[in-house]
């Protein structure tokens, strides 16, 4: 696979699976005018970039052809890498282009996403994607048939069980999904797409009480932890607190449940909205404040105060009631008046020994 002019970089651009079905459409559907299927086939993705991708799987029937890609994301942790997606092309009577997913590609089940409940997890970028190359190459031949299109992925339903889909309602397999062709190493804005489209279909299902995680192994405490809340409450946000808190004001939530490791939750008392750590870093002279506040010990004090991590100053003082308390109740007051009291706001502070 290659992109033309991607910037160069540490880390390697991949694409998306919205870039494969359409490649191996045009594949498939070149294979079926021609009776030759080709080697590679160069695409325009959405981001005016053309690639190029090569052709894996070629079967050429009567009556149909079809040709696969393999999804390479590239140097993202996407589990969908590894993954072929397969098109299936059949001409058809008429003008239309009938784009369906098959096996591997799931099925939308509630509102709040791009596409309409009973319908395949197509999303309507790669989708125009897909009819839009298919109809270049028919005008290219000089050919007026429809289209009858089939886009699956062997394994997809197997993958799907470690994305969020069962989560959003998707149901059977993986979406095809991608705006711009491309995928970003480490994408921020795919990770906050993520998070506005969970809340979105929580509140379609009229969940207004969200319970937000730092990451997985507070995720999987917090579901130990607040077991009456409905699977949809909890979204893992990383570290976009502020952007997130932000999106739930905006689809209209009652309130949050900020659930956090200490390292992280340390900043959010501190009044950082973003936790990564280039954006924001633990003050240990504000740590060892809380502690003179409460009244510990001088010598533990100053032990706080040369601490390198949050978690040697948990040690020091073997998460001690006040202190986790103390900062629990500045989370929730840096957050009510971040988000100007328009959310209940609580938190939770996980221990490293599976505590609370």
């Amino acid at each position: 696979m290659y992109i033309e002019d991607i910037p160069e970089g540490n880390l390697r651009y991949g694409y998306t699976t919205g870039a494969c079905a359409t490649a191996a459409t045009k594949a498939a559907l070149i294979g079926l005018i021609t009776g030759n299927i080709p080697d590679e086939v160069t695409i325009e993705l959405p981001v005016k970039k053309n690639a190029v991708f090569k052709i894996s799987h070629k079967r050429l029937e009567n009556d149909y052809a079809e040709a696969s890609v393999l999804k390479d994301g590239g140097d993202d942790p996407d589990v969908t890498t590894g993954l072929f997606i397969y098109s299936r092309v059949y001409m058809s009577p008429g003008k239309d282009i009938k784009i369906l997913g098959g096996k591997g590609i799931g099925v939308v089940t509630r509102e709040g996403l791009p596409v309409r409940p009973g319908n395949s997890a197509i999303n309507p970028v790669p989708m125009r994607m897909i009819r839009g190359t298919a109809m270049k190459v028919l005008n290219d031949h000089g050919i007026n048939n429809g289209l009858s299109i089939l886009i699956y992925a062997p394994g997809g339903n197997e993958v799907a069980r470690r994305t969020c889909n069962p989560k959003l309602g998707i149901i059977g397999g993986i979406s095809i999904l991608g705006t711009t062709g491309i995928v970003t190493p480490f994408s921020t804005s795919s990770w906050k797409a993520s998070i506005v489209l969970a809340l979105r279909v929580a509140i379609k299902n009229s969940i207004k009480d969200f319970v937000f995680t730092t990451g997985g192994r507070s995720d999987s405490e917090a579901k130990k932890i607040l077991n009456g809340y409905p699977e949809e409450s909890f979204i893992e946000i990383g570290d976009f607190a502020g952007f997130s808190v932000k999106r739930a004001m905006d689809v209209g939530a009652n309130s949050v449940t900020i659930v956090g490791m200490p390292g992280k939750m340390s900043k959010l008392a501190m009044g950082c909205m973003d936790l990564h750590a280039h954006s924001s870093s633990v003050d240990f002279n504000f740590l060892s404040d809380i502690a003179k506040k409460i009244k510990m010990d001088k010598k533990l004090i100053e032990k706080i105060g040369n601490s390198n991590t949050v978690a040697e100053v948990m040690q020091i003082i073997n998460y001690n009631n006040e202190f986790i308390n103390y900062l629990k109740n500045l989370i929730i007051q840096r957050l009510t008046e971040y988000t100007n009291n328009r959310l209940k706001i609580d938190a939770i502070i996980i221990r490293s020994d599976n505590g609370v």
